[in-house]
């Protein structure tokens, strides 16, 4: 598989790879989690339907030893459409886009993918909540299918070893309870995602 960002990815340790349907449309997605030198590394490939027309969407996301968003590389495809992303994050909590800062992202630590629950991983990993704990914060969000940029604020709360309860703060008021495996990796997103297949490594 061609991942479109490769940095780290040469000296990277597979820890586990997945699929994904997706239960609320048409689409799927192969995705795998790497150790790296540094931190981890989020590797995927999502097919899915949206307004009729379909996408496929590769993405890379490196994050540093502490679960703290890094590099996100993002590659959208529509038929004849190309669309591409490059964030950064500095130890200082600036984002830049390409060499453009994105100042409305200041402090912020996580990326959120809107066409993935790969990064549901990221905030659980590194609040590392206890059960029955909750904390709240904003994610730079890539909104699908026009990878505009958005703050996104969100709650987590730990409800079992294995679940979470995510909400969007925003207006919307959306909630799901979340299943993961011992990695953090979803297992369950009603109504929008199921794992279907793993690797165990």
């Amino acid at each position: 598989m061609d991942f479109p960002w490769n940095g780290p990815a040469a000296s990277s340790r597979l820890l586990r790879a997945w699929m994904w349907k997706r239960l609320d449309g048409e689409g799927s997605e192969y995705g795998e989690l790497r150790a790296t030198d540094t931190g981890h590394l989020l590797v995927g490939s999502v097919t899915l339907e949206d307004a009729g027309a379909p996408h496929l969407v590769t993405y890379a996301i490196h994050v540093d030893a502490a679960w703290r968003t890094r590099a996100t590389r993002v590659e959208l495809r529509r038929g004849d459409v190309r669309r591409s992303l490059d964030l950064r994050a500095d130890e200082a909590g600036r984002w830049w886009s390409g060499a453009e800062e994105v100042t409305a992202f200041r402090g912020f630590v996580d990326v959120d993918l809107g066409f993935s629950p790969s990064t549901n991983t990221l905030p659980i990993r590194r609040l590392g909540l206890a059960v029955g704990q909750a904390e709240s914060l904003t994610a730079a969000w890539v909104r699908m299918p026009d990878l505009a940029l958005l703050p996104l604020p969100q709650r987590y709360t730990r409800l079992s070893q294995t679940r979470y309860r995510y909400e969007s703060t925003t207006g919307s008021g959306f909630q799901a309870e979340v299943d993961v495996d011992a990695l953090g990796l979803v297992l369950r997103y009603p109504p929008g995602w199921e794992r279907v297949a793993d690797t165990d490594r």
